[in-house]
């Protein structure tokens, strides 16, 4: 997986736009970032998960999913190596991310 298909990715869920959170990559949804390409340069994205979605997701794909080092990842924010992960897996995950922060209309229907 590169930067160019998490991007692709992101981008490809409703309303996503991409944005910039100091200086790097962000995708949001109704103004709020559910995920960052803010490690790229270290491998990773990023997503805006619950502890308890990133505890379960670093459970399952340990090798795939870890938590951002530092306070930020005791809150949910969770890294995703990019040359492990499927692209199935991460539209999973980030659709994840997105359902987090998506405006309640979106999800009715």
């Amino acid at each position: 997986m590169t930067a160019a298909q998490f991007r692709r990715i992101a981008l490809s869920l409703p309303e996503a736009v991409e944005g910039a959170h100091f200086g790097n990559a962000d995708f949001r949804v109704g103004g709020k970032i559910f995920a960052t390409l803010g490690l790229v340069k270290e491998g990773y994205g990023v997503l805006l998960l619950t502890p308890e979605q990133q505890a379960g997701m670093v459970e399952d794909a340990p090798e795939i999913f870890s938590p951002v080092p530092g306070g930020w990842g005791r809150k949910g924010s969770t890294r995703v190596r990019l040359t492990a992960v499927t692209a199935d897996i991460l539209e999973g995950a980030l659709r994840t991310a997105w359902r987090n922060k998506v405006p309640k209309r979106l999800l009715k229907g």
